[in-house]
This record gives structure tokens, C-alpha cells and sequence, in this order.
């Protein structure tokens, strides 16, 4: 759960207008945190192509979603974009990257044709503080929060390195644990669009404290 501070500051103005966007239903990447994600379909491996050829090598994570009665899925009006920082090749043609992520933003419209992947015009302007540093949450208590996160891991049968996480800054952990748990496409959303770090860890234990209540499993992991 590296931060990634060794990567460039970006200004906000800096930032393009259109961006690729990669919609994936229950992916969350949060500004500077690190997501890996596996490429194989030959519109997103030409989306990677054309991203490495731009200056900041930005991609927006959107989550999709259903409209009633409509065949192709529309956005949500908020996303995260990510710094394209790593990439391997394997051996039939696939790609593992890793984005770090640097801001969200708000989808204006998509733009039509060009590309065989989806393209966004956005707006950053209600997210200056995501290029800032690390946010610090002052209503954090570690003890009690790893003790409820204890429990939900138990729960659901899932491991990690405590090591780690009593060890992580505040932001790094509670962000990281926003992407990592397998809560439902709405709940992810939820946590992004947090407006602060306070807020997003008041969710964040919501979110356990309804699954470990018993809330069912279709419900949380869905």
C-alpha cells in the first residue's frame, strides 16, 4: 500500500478537458492511492496505446450505470482519474497496469465517436483539494477501527497484513480499505464522492457496521 509521492505535482490547470474513461462497476480509485487493473479487450488495449502517447497519461475511472430500459449503460457524474505509473506486458498480449490516482472530477458530456472506447469532457474545478497532500482526519481513533475492521474481516473470510495497516498514515489506510472491500457498485460510489477524509471514514464504518448487523452477503457483496 505504497503512496505514490514520487510522482510529479500536477496543477489543477494542467488537467485536460477530455479524458478516456474506463467504466468498471465496483472499481474505486481515490486521488493518491494506487490501483492495478488487468487489460485485455482491444478497445481499452488502443485506449492504453493512446494514453501513453499524451503528457499527464491520465485515465478516469467511472462506474457505470443502469438506466431502465436502456441498452448501453450511462455514467456516474463523478469519477477519479489516475496517473498511468506502471505497466507490464505478458506473454499473449495482455496488459497489467497500475494508476495512481491524482484527482476526480465531474462528467460533463461524453464525446461522441473517434475512439472505440468512451471519452469524457470534465470539469476538476470542485476537486482542487484531491492535487493537495495527504488529508488527515481528526476523528480517527486507530485502536477502535482496526477492532471493527478485525471483525468484518472475520466475518467475510478475508486476510491482510495487520502489520501494514496499523503502521499506514490515516488517509492511506482508510482509502485503501474504500477500494479493497467488497462492498456494492453504490457504496464505492458513496466513498468517492466523500467530501472530505472524515467523511469517507463515517462511511467507511457505515458500511461495516451494516454488513457485520447482517446485512446479507447479496447486499454487501454483490
Amino acid at each position: 500500500m505504497g503512496r505514490a509521492s514520487s510522482e510529479p505535482m500536477i496543477k489543477q490547470a494542467d488537467l485536460p478537458n477530455v479524458i478516456p474513461v474506463f467504466p468498471l462497476p465496483g472499481a474505486l480509485l481515490l486521488p493518491r492511492a494506487r490501483l492495478p487493473l488487468h487489460i485485455f479487450e482491444p478497445r481499452y488495449l488502443q485506449m492504453l496505446d493512446d494514453t501513453l502517447k499524451t503528457p499527464n497519461r491520465l485515465i478516469g475511472m467511472v462506474q457505470p450505470r443502469d438506466v431502465p430500459g436502456g441498452a448501453e449503460k450511462r455514467l456516474h457524474a463523478i469519477g477519479c482519474a489516475g496517473r498511468l505509473t506502471g505497466f507490464s506486458e505478458t506473454e499473449d498480449g495482455r496488459y497489467m497496469i497500475t494508476l495512481s490516482g491524482i484527482s476526480r472530477f465531474r462528467v460533463i458530456s461524453e464525446v461522441q465517436g473517434f475512439t472505440p472506447y468512451r471519452r469524457c469532457t470534465v470539469d476538476w474545478a470542485d476537486f482542487s483539494r484531491d492535487l493537495g497532500p495527504a488529508e488527515t482526519d481528526a476523528g480517527f481513533r486507530r485502536e477502535a477501527f482496526l477492532d471493527l475492521l478485525g471483525r468484518y474481516f472475520t466475518a467475510m473470510e478475508l486476510s491482510t497484513d495487520w502489520g501494514s495497516l496499523r503502521e499506514a498514515e490515516e488517509e492511506l489506510l482508510i482509502n485503501s480499505l474504500s477500494m479493497l472491500c467488497p462492498f456494492d457498485p453504490e457504496d464505492k460510489q458513496a466513498l468517492l464522492e466523500a467530501p472530505s477524509l472524515e467523511t469517507r471514514r463515517e462511511t467507511l464504518v457505515t458500511l461495516i457496521e451494516f454488513a457485520l448487523r447482517g446485512g446479507t452477503g447479496e447486499e454487501v457483496m454483490q
